[in-house]
């Protein structure tokens, strides 16, 4: 794995790398036949990213260095598009749609950064599911734990698990259900899910309108800071950490708690111990309201509805090229009445007014961002009964922040040599500059 973010930028600027060094570090690990990189990446822009690191470093020793971010490698998923490339986000089906036009707002503003973009990552087709399994291009193993072949997580798996392999320093994905929490908590990454208006979503592939959201997977809080302030448009500066010491910190004890594995639930009552040894002021609140967002979407949900409105046409011609499992889960959304989506959207508004209210007065709220520890690729692959309730029971919490439209934060909690485990800090929507801040003052003390 690569060093984090600042600390690449504070070597490039003191000479002691190159961004060619970089990028060709992470093309090799790509490349070789016994690592994870054919299922890692769709695509690889390896003659491109050569000699994008080769202008960095001609321009940073011209003194021109555009951001913290110049001549550091990055991977994207495969749903953002890429001037001149077919977007295929994931899937075979979309072979034939034209070309990218132009790079995806995201994408462009990393170029205009100066990072380096070292190729499109696997995803779950479509991104329709928190596990990361792809049939048409493998599925990478997670780095934890390699001999039984654990899932990634999804649907941003190739992004996650490109960080982990050192083929890239940090990761871009999308998150309408988790999906760039989900990976980073299963693998001991990092993941941002910001506020879904803060950074364009143009150019990305949609699965659902009305939820999705743009975010990194990378090693630390500071360096998804860095990530989203480029993508939102923002003038990127360090993360000052808040002190653990006097915050305010609350776990619901509705629904977020259930179902945990014995591993996570010791480690998440480990962290919240020493963010209370810290100085943290943590309570439990029942917060009965959080039952009323899965009684919202009985009637079909936001992503199936919404996915099946994107999917509809192409899915009408091709749908024995889409995975069984999405086309299946997309299908769903036909069932769903106009009149109950109208419901669903006023009832996403009213909740979140109750959500507000109910979480103004603490610093974050905390949860497991998973209940359990990543499960083998092989069970799920083998029972479709087990796939279904493991991939509701990993979009269970993360989605919840996803519906009520809040900034949230994975950060690893996890010994070292254990099975990773995440702990989501969920902040305010539009108060993404405060998550992050909160999240860097408990890494920091979980790491202390």
């Amino acid at each position: 794995m690569f060093a984090p973010l600042k600390d690449l930028a504070a070597d490039l600027a003191a000479g002691k790398t190159t961004s060619e060094k970089l990028t060709e570090e992470a093309l090799e690990r790509i490349a070789d036949p016994a690592g994870e990189g054919k299922r890692i990446y769709t695509e690889v822009f390896a003659e491109a990213a050569r000699a994008e690191a080769k202008a960095s470093d001609a321009l940073r020793a011209a003194g021109i260095v555009p951001s913290p971010l110049a001549g550091i490698p990055i991977s994207v998923k495969d749903l953002f598009d890429i001037r001149g490339k077919v977007t295929m986000a994931g899937s075979v089906a979309r072979k034939d749609e034209p070309a990218a036009g132009a790079d995806a707002p995201a994408v462009a503003r990393l170029r205009a950064a100066g990072a380096i973009i070292l190729g499109r990552t696997n995803m779950t087709e479509f991104a329709f599911s928190g596990l990361g399994l792809n049939p048409h291009y493998g599925t990478p193993k997670n780095p934890y734990d390699r001999a039984t072949g654990r899932i990634p997580g999804g649907s941003s798996s190739g992004a996650a698990v490109s960080v982990t392999d050192g083929m890239a320093a940090a990761g871009i994905g999308s998150d309408t259900g988790g999906s760039v929490r989900i990976p980073s908590a299963l693998n001991g990454l990092t993941g941002f899910k910001p506020t879904a208006r803060r950074v364009p979503t143009d150019g990305a592939f949609p699965l659902s309108w009305s939820l999705d959201s743009i975010g990194p997977l990378a090693r630390t809080a500071s360096c998804c800071a860095l990530l989203d302030a480029v993508m939102a448009g923002e003038t990127p500066k360090p993360v000052a950490p808040l002190p653990v010491k006097g915050m305010r910190l609350v776990v619901p004890g509705t629904i977020v708690l259930d179902d945990m594995d014995e591993h996570v639930a010791k480690t998440f009552e480990a962290a919240l111990d020493r963010l209370s040894k810290a100085g943290a002021i943590l309570e439990e609140k029942s917060f009965e309201w959080l039952l009323e967002i899965p009684a919202s979407n009985k009637a079909g949900g936001f992503a199936p509805t919404e996915a099946y409105a994107i999917h509809r046409e192409l899915l009408s011609r091709k749908e024995a090229e889409y995975d069984p499992r999405v086309a299946t889960r997309i299908q769903g959304g036909a069932k769903m009445l106009a009149a109950d989506y109208v419901i669903l959207e006023r009832r996403r508004t009213e909740i979140q007014a109750v959500a507000n209210a109910a979480t103004r007065d603490y610093d974050a709220v905390l949860m497991p961002s998973v209940p359990v520890v990543a499960p083998s690729i092989a069970s799920l692959e083998a029972d479709e009964h087990l796939y279904h309730t493991t991939n509701l029971l990993m979009l269970r919490n993360p989605s919840l922040g996803n519906f009520l439209d809040r900034s949230a934060v994975s950060l690893p909690c996890h010994e070292a040599g254990t099975g990773p485990v995440g702990l989501m800090v969920v902040g305010e929507t539009m108060g993404d500059a405060k998550t992050l801040a909160v999240a860097a003052g408990i890494e920091a003390a979980l790491a202390g």
